[in-house]
């Protein structure tokens, strides 16, 4: 019913090949019959319309199809990646009823016997409308519960568009993966799913079954530079490389698109509280973007983006309503603007005050990108009693280097190119990339 849709581009395109699971193909023949098949299995398992269901697992033929089942039977799926450490807090903070799991192939039902309790979950309840339950990542705090109706979520996705062959690099859980395969899907594409999210991997991959599309982040695509992967796989087949989640250095998009000019690098803009905006760059080689589309209203105050959303979450479960009274959301990111482009320059959260003075981690992260023999950097704010904070940055190298000497040629070459105030003061040596799970860096 909520995905008819869907179902009609499946049945049109039966012999089309809708996703690649170690290295094996499954026809979009194969996903209406295991869809039809989960169906029948919730309703076995009395799985109740509307109930709230947690799904563990990660992007797999198998897990797809029953995400299709769940928004068919209306229920409120909340996906939880196996990244996810804290999975029984999870369950209790979204009220599950039913937790979903396959173990060794093999679907697992759990009856946790919640009913809900939250108004916004009855709410969505009584409507009768399948939801969608996301957990931020929790980087800057405890992890929020964000509730979207599943309805206007899915609107976006009836305007046909260009259908690519597409890895789902975004986990199971971000709103990013989630729009990825909605969006593929809905135009009768080829996603490839990927487990292991090593650049080695993911470039043989592209090589393998002639990827166009990429959604990643900035410090995957860094890493990408950093292993030199593509040396050992050609990766010509890919077209578009899309980057968000978090601040890229200019370094690591000027680096990249010198390495790859006939790629498109296009930011994107999204977050778990309002999926996904349409977004244009500037250029290849520039940070400087324009995002909205027909469902979304942006404004700047203060140098900070704010939307407004159709599609916006109807709340979150574990915290207030972060909408002003005329639906605006504050996304905290500070921006400059160019007349309607804008440079992200990153969280409010994230700026390190100097003495008064603000420094952005994306921008001495960018510069340190720069110097001879660094592979990558992590800027954050150090407590000072007389400035309040000083820059401190971690950094990998390509090769051992003493520090007394990567300490004096990073500030000679930071003085060069920054304020003062800018330049790091506490340098550390790590052995490898921050990374996190999610392939966001860690400051």
């Amino acid at each position: 019913m909520f995905i008819d849709f869907l179902i009609d581009i499946f049945k049109n395109n039966k012999e089309e090949s809708a996703l690649i699971y170690n290295e094996e193909e499954y026809s979009y023949k194969w996903l209406l019959e295991r869809f039809e098949y989960y169906k029948s299995t919730l309703s076995q398992n009395n799985i109740e319309p509307f109930s709230v269901v947690a799904v563990r697992s990660d992007f797999n033929p198998e897990s797809v199809a029953l995400m299709l089942a769940l928004i068919d039977n209306g229920n409120c799926f909340v996906p939880i990646s196996y990244a996810v450490k804290t999975k029984e807090e999870f369950y209790e903070i979204a009220e599950v009823k039913h937790v979903l799991e396959f173990k060794k192939g093999i679907l697992t039902f759990t009856n946790l016997g919640v009913e809900p309790k939250h108004e916004i979950l009855i709410s969505l309840k009584n409507r009768k409308s399948p939801g969608l339950i996301l957990f931020s990542s929790g980087s800057t705090g405890k992890s929020k519960a964000a509730v979207h109706d599943f309805v206007p979520l899915l609107e976006k996705f009836k305007t046909p568009r260009k259908a690519l062959k597409t890895i789902t690099f975004l986990l199971f859980d971000h709103i990013g993966g989630v729009n990825t395969l909605l969006y593929i899907l809905s135009n009768a594409g080829t996603i490839v799913t990927v487990e292991d999210r090593n650049p080695e991997n993911v470039c043989r991959l592209i090589e393998k079954y002639d990827v166009e599309l990429l959604p990643t982040s900035p410090t995957f695509l860094s890493m990408v530079l950093i292993s030199k992967s593509y040396e050992k796989h050609d990766i010509s087949s890919l077209k578009i490389a899309t980057y968000g989640t978090e601040a890229m250095p200019e370094s690591t998009l000027k680096s990249f698109h010198k390495l790859f000019p006939n790629i498109v690098l296009k930011q994107t803009y999204g977050l778990s509280e309002l999926g996904i905006l349409r977004s244009k760059s500037k250029s290849d080689d520039s940070l400087w973007v324009k995002v909205g589309g027909e469902d979304y209203d942006i404004k700047i105050k203060d140098d900070v983006l704010y939307i407004k959303a159709k599609s916006a979450m109807l709340g979150y479960l574990n915290a207030p309503s972060p909408f002003d009274e005329e639906g605006w959301f504050n996304t905290q990111d500070k921006v400059e603007t160019d007349g309607d482009w804008i440079k992200i320059l990153g969280r409010e959260t994230d700026i390190i005050n100097v003495g008064g003075q603000k420094v952005y981690p994306a921008e001495v992260e960018s510069v340190l990108g720069e110097i001879d023999n660094i592979d990558s950097a992590s800027v954050y704010g150090v407590p000072n009693p007389l400035l309040g904070y000083v820059v401190g940055a971690k950094v990998s190298l390509s090769k051992p280097e003493e520090l007394k000497e990567l300490k004096k040629k990073i500030r000679i070459y930071c003085k060069e190119k920054m304020e003062s105030f800018k330049v790091p003061v506490h340098i550390e040596i790590v052995d490898s990339a921050m990374v996190s799970s999610r392939f966001k860096k860690i400051r």
